[in-house]
Parts: C-alpha cells; structure tokens; sequence
C-alpha cells in the first residue's frame, strides 16, 4: 500500500495525487476524475501519510488503519460513511479498538471510510510484497 503523495485538501472533497510543486504551491490531480488543479500554498494540505488517529496511548498511522481494514474487507468497500454516528463508531471500534473515544469524532471516522472506498475504488489498496516492504525499510536507514 503506497500513500506517497496522496493528498487530502481542506475545503476540497476527496483525495489528490501530487503532481508537481509550483511557486505559488502545488499541482494536484484528483484521484477518480483525474481533473488536475493548482492549490495555493495558503490551503490546508495533508498528505495521508502523515495523518495518524488518537488512541489512549499514542497515535496509530492512517497506513495501518487502512491496512487493518483491508484485511477485514478484501476486494470489498468498507461501511458507508453516511451511516448513523453509533453504527460508525461500533464499527471503528472493531477496526482499532483502543482508539480514543474523546479525540475521534465521528466525522474523523466517516473521512477515514470515505478516503478508504476512494482508495479502493482508484486501486492505491494493495497488499505490498514482504520483499518490498523488507526493501523500503533497508533504505531508510
């Protein structure tokens, strides 16, 4: 599962693919209709490799809640987002359960299943070959 350059943007509905830096910020292509947009460098960006979500003791990375949910689901999408606060908040709790109930609203939990089903949808959701990972972290250090 690679994230690299997968952008969330505030105010903009769903994911972005960095494309290229600008001066005045970035150029991004929206993942499913591939539309490409320059973003100002004033906008909320964030890339969805650095989003992490509270739990009770520290801060699980978005990576590994994705990679949780696409063991449970496989080739299938994950809840709807536009179920009730209660169904989501159950169902997270299933997918990380020491998750901190106080910081972790539930419209943290529906951008997290609607960034899920787009990424499933575009194809990002894939299961990395244990070599691959085993390559990534050699050069990282």
């Amino acid at each position: 599962m690679n994230l690299e350059g997968v952008l969330a943007i505030g105010g903009k509905p769903g994911l972005y693919q960095l494309v290229a830096q600008s001066r005045g910020g970035v150029i991004v292509e929206h993942l499913t209709d591939k539309k490409r947009l320059s973003i100002g460098a004033q906008a909320q960006v964030s890339a969805l490799e650095d989003i992490a979500i509270f739990t009770m003791d520290d801060e699980k990375p978005l990576k590994e809640i994705f990679e949780t949910m696409l063991e449970k689901h496989g080739e299938e999408k994950a809840l709807s987002p536009k179920s009730s606060a209660r169904e989501l908040e159950a169902y997270f709790a299933e997918i990380l359960p020491e998750y901190d109930t106080d910081r972790v609203y539930p419209s943290d939990i529906k951008k997290v299943l609607s960034w899920y089903n787009i990424l499933h949808q575009t194809g990002h959701l894939t299961a990395e070959a244990p070599e691959a990972e085993a390559e990534e972290v050699k050069t990282e250090e």
